[in-house]
């Protein structure tokens, strides 16, 4: 019989799902945060910037394992930086070709993807240390949870910021008061302070839901 440990085993599949929860990057770890508050503003560019910090992360982490045992350790940090730059060089340029207006919101934050806290600390404290496989799903998962935050404010800033997602107009024109309703949109939804906020009402709906979770403070 082989002692190969199975692709999905137990301890693997943690590697994904407890990013998603109990060790959360953003909720947990409070990592990521200058993003989480910059690009939220709208569902999109909330989404694309998910989307491309789970490419850069993933496909990071594998590379550096593949590479751990030939990297001297008092080079690792900028071999870790050349292959994020490389990386982030890629989707901007992918971004740009095919989701050019939503490359122009995301602006100079694609490029600080390089110096994103969450990927250089997987990088360091994950994929130096493992083999090639558990470092990608390492990589999906810490880049799932930090992008699934992401998803969540910005769903809920523009919704309630907007009255649209995506664009695409979800609360009724009827129901607005300059049209004799009764409802108005949440100017400061749009606001950075609301993103800190809406975070924060995250942290502490999980904090309350999971009381075993190391407290931050």
């Amino acid at each position: 019989m082989s002692d190969r440990e199975p692709l999905f085993s137990p301890k693997n599949r943690r590697l994904i799902t407890n990013p998603l929860g109990q060790d959360n990057p953003i909720t947990v770890q409070v990592l990521g945060i200058c993003s989480a508050l910059a690009v939220t503003v709208k569902l999109k560019p909330s989404v694309v910037m998910a989307l491309s910090v789970v490419a850069v992360m993933a496909i990071a982490n594998v590379v550096i394992s593949l590479m751990r045992k030939g990297i001297p350790n008092r080079i690792r940090i900028i071999v870790q930086l050349v292959v994020i730059a490389a990386l982030v060089i890629l989707v901007d340029q992918v971004l740009k070709a095919f989701v050019y207006d939503v490359s122009k919101q995301l602006s100079v934050f694609v490029g600080l993807i390089i110096t994103n806290c969450i990927i250089m600390g997987r990088l360091e404290a994950f994929a130096l240390a493992n083999k090639p496989w558990p470092s990608l799903l390492d990589g999906l998962g810490n880049a799932a949870g930090y992008g699934m935050i992401l998803i969540i404010v910005g769903f809920v800033r523009e919704l309630f910021g907007a009255g649209t997602l995506w664009g695409y107009e979800i609360i009724p024109q009827s129901w607005f008061v300059s049209n004799g309703g009764f409802y108005v949109n949440n100017g400061m939804m749009i606001l950075p302070p609301m993103a800190l906020i809406t975070v924060g009402i995250i942290i502490w709906i999980q904090r309350s839901r999971n009381k075993d979770l190391v407290d931050i403070s």
